[in-house]
């Protein structure tokens, strides 16, 4: 063997040990807390979390297994995350919110009891926002119709508007629902719609100052020919007693027929 190659073994051989006692050094420094020379630190053992008795007296017997990894991990959280104390709520509604989209229907979401409140505010009659009825089965949140008088009628909204971004935020992809109730907010507050408009080549920016809206749930008149005309556009509590106080009111002037329309 010649002078070169016995030199080249000799400098690879050093390498690989350089290189071994580096990574030993890394990962002994890495796994095991620093100590000083001749201090011996007594290492606590790492305990993998698992369920809880509390956690399985909880859980349905026939379900344990199934629902063995949320526990681990819901203990995970609790026990290593970082930032301390976890919020609880904030979990389970997020668990909650993961199981629907894991359905894979866009029709079908979870919303909290603020959301769901003001999902549900318009069929009292009275919410907060800029007055408009919407479509939320389409791609974007579309206007179907501004209420008259409404903040939206005012600025110049039209049916078949499609809201593209809310307050410079793009709704491409968020759930139409999710864009309506972005856009209810507390009276005398500003919200921005961009709208995507049919027959115009760029999207359309209206800055719209939110109202306290009144809706009636349901209303009629008579018509030239004698026919009354009676129109509902909610169904909450409101609805009967304006209904048949319309009814009262038309009948007593005998019309030939009755027209019912339920569309909003």
């Amino acid at each position: 063997m010649n002078n070169t190659l016995k030199g080249f073994l000799l400098v690879f051989g050093v390498g690989i040990l350089m290189l071994g006692s580096f990574a030993g050094g890394y990962v002994t420094g890495n796994i095991a807390p620093f100590s000083a020379p001749g201090i011996v630190e007594e290492l606590e053992p790492v305990v993998i979390p698992t369920t809880s008795p509390q956690q399985e007296a909880a859980t349905p017997e026939e379900m344990q297994a199934l629902f063995a990894p949320f526990w681990e991990a819901w203990n995970l959280v609790h026990e290593n995350y970082v930032d301390q104390p976890v919020d609880d709520v904030a979990l389970m509604r997020g668990a909650i919110s993961g199981m629907m989209e894991a359905l894979g229907d866009e029709h079908s979401s979870y919303m909290n009891p603020e959301d769901f409140e003001a999902a549900n505010a318009g069929l009292e009659g009275e919410y907060e926002g800029i007055g408009a009825y919407v479509d939320t089965t389409t791609e974007y949140l579309t206007i179907t119709s501004p209420i008259p008088g409404s903040p939206a009628e005012r600025v110049g909204l039209l049916p078949g508007d499609q809201v593209i971004a809310i307050d410079g935020e793009d709704m491409t992809g968020i759930d139409a629902e999710l864009a309506r109730l972005k856009v209810l907010g507390p009276a005398g507050s500003t919200v921005v719609l961009t709208i995507l408009r049919e027959g115009e080549s760029a999207p359309l920016e209206f800055t719209i100052v939110r109202e306290k809206i009144t809706i009636a749930a349901a209303s009629g008149e008579m018509l030239d020919n004698g026919i009354a005309y009676v129109q509902v556009t909610t169904f909450g509590s409101r609805t009967t007693p304006e209904l048949l106080a319309t009814l009262n009111d038309l009948m007593a002037q005998n019309p030939r027929g009755i027209i019912l329309d339920l569309r909003n």
